[in-house]
């Protein structure tokens, strides 16, 4: 499943393009994406119709798209998700489930891509956000202007604005993420403290801190030298303060080229693969070797997923010894 990065990656592309863009024209191919929006696909298809888009806006992994109506698009990529602009003459991609006219993007059309259908779409209801910030990462730089060759890698320069004080409905419970500068970290310690659980169990819980995935949690606790089952309640703020920058700077590298693409479902809106894949030290790397230490690297099944980690490196801690 694409992880913050990668949403982010789309986001900005978005940003980039359909900002000031009015929907017109809009089909469902196949009403299964349109499944969350209650009301049916004629009230979808009604809710977009003449709407202009006023921000593109991002929190943890999930993606939407501000409305002057005062609603949000809400879009979840899912496991096969793609949010693709296109010249509306190219050929329908297999996959294709909606398809978003959209006046004045340059004559592009947004499309909504979905090969396995586990995310999707819906016109959802603004609330104010529980803590009184802004909704999520939002904007677009004032110094970057859509072009007609957009940077390949899908990373924009510049400084971005934070959204507004509003979150949609379905995703007001949805944690701060590990990027968002409105993260209360004391807080963060805290909850973490109370929840009592496994250090990665914690870090993948999106009520916790959403974004961070299996992928990035297995490179910020390789980097950080700590095993995932060490017990949130005996961690100290310094120990969570490093385990925190390391999620934060593993994000940062992984957007700068793009987020992770292991196939070629997790693309950006124009089409192209990340490249961080490449540079992963322990997600995937099951009897490599280390690149810290030269032992080799473990692979252990956690939460129906699997965990990646090096056993000299990152030692499951002893009882009494955290």
């Amino acid at each position: 499943m694409p992880e913050l990065p990668e949403v982010e990656v789309v986001r900005r592309g978005l940003a980039r393009w359909v900002i000031g863009a009015t929907f017109e024209g809009v089909e469902v191919l196949h009403p299964r994406p349109v499944r969350r929006h209650e009301a049916g696909i004629d009230d979808f298809v009604s809710r977009l119709e003449g709407v202009t888009v006023v921000d593109a806006v991002r929190r943890g992994k999930f993606l939407w798209l501000n409305l002057d109506s005062g609603e949000a698009l809400l879009a979840h990529l899912g496991m096969s998700g793609q949010m693709l602009l296109e010249e509306p003459d190219a050929p329908d991609e297999k996959h294709l489930r909606v398809r978003l006219g959209l006046a004045g993007a340059q004559g592009r059309e947004l499309r909504f891509v979905d090969q396995r259908m586990f995310g999707g779409l819906a016109v959802v209801e603004m609330v104010p956000t529980p803590d009184g910030g802004p909704g999520g990462l939002g904007g677009t730089p004032a110094d970057v202007v859509p072009t007609e060759e957009p940077r390949d890698d899908g990373v924009i320069e510049g400084t971005y604005e934070a959204g507004e004080a509003l979150i949609p409905a379905p995703v007001a419970h949805i944690a701060r993420d590990a990027l968002d500068p409105a993260l209360d970290v004391d807080l963060l310690a805290a909850r973490f403290k109370r929840r009592e659980t496994g250090l990665k169990r914690a870090l993948l819980d999106q009520t916790l801190i959403s974004g961070i995935g299996n992928i990035y949690a297995d490179e910020a606790l390789w980097r950080a030298k700590l095993h995932y089952a060490r017990p949130t309640e005996k961690l100290n703020r310094p120990t969570l303060n490093r385990v925190l920058a390391h999620a934060q700077d593993v994000m940062r590298e992984a957007l700068a080229q793009g987020g992770t693409s292991f196939d070629s479902l997790y693309v950006d809106v124009n089409g192209q693969s990340g490249y961080f894949e490449r540079g992963l030290d322990a997600y995937g790397r099951e009897g490599e070797a280390c690149h810290r230490c030269g032992s080799r690297m473990r692979r252990e099944t956690f939460m129906n997923r699997s965990s990646f980690f090096c056993p000299k490196c990152q030692p499951k801690p002893r009882e009494g010894r955290f």
